[in-house]
């Protein structure tokens, strides 16, 4: 098990992991083009040394979107249901924090459903109100703009020591 930056080899993989867990109402749908555009932003949790062999590779997914010079937003994150409990989306999550703090952010957040999850991962609750960055940029087209139901979550970064 590999953490790494997403390849266009994974698209199909990481599609099929989000769009299992929107199928649920636990996120939002990714499309294909919507995941190409991105891609950049993602991180997979791969079985596997580095090259995709199938889309059954994919453990995990989640991506670190920057929203403003000291916001990014963690989004999409999902861990295979035949994976949970293995500790991956923690660290995956760990992963996506460190890479906003080597990016030079102040703050990482989520809108999740999964609030213990988070609790345990060192992000406390705050007001979806308090992130005006976020709630214009992206929820103002969402399809529960709104009547969001999800938590905002925020973890606050130490600077790098150089």
């Amino acid at each position: 098990m590999i953490i790494r930056k997403a390849k266009i080899q994974d698209l199909d993989g990481m599609m099929k992991l989000i769009n299992e867990y929107a199928q649920q109402g636990l996120m939002l749908p990714r499309s294909k083009l919507s995941l190409c555009e991105t891609l950049h932003c993602f991180s997979v949790v791969a079985d596997d040394t580095g090259e995709v062999a199938d889309p059954g590779s994919i453990l995990g997914v989640g991506g670190l979107h920057i929203l403003w010079e000291d916001l990014a937003e963690i989004r999409s994150l999902a861990i295979l249901q035949k994976a949970a409990g293995r500790g991956l989306g923690k660290q995956l999550v760990a992963h996506l924090v460190e890479e906003g703090r080597e990016l030079g952010l102040n703050r990482v957040m989520a809108l999740t459903y999964q609030r213990a999850f988070f609790d345990k991962c060192g992000f406390e609750v705050v007001q979806k109100e308090t992130l005006p960055h976020k709630v214009w940029k992206d929820c103002i087209n969402c399809s529960k703009f709104p009547a969001c139901d999800e938590i905002a979550v925020i973890k606050e970064l130490a600077p790098v020591s150089v």
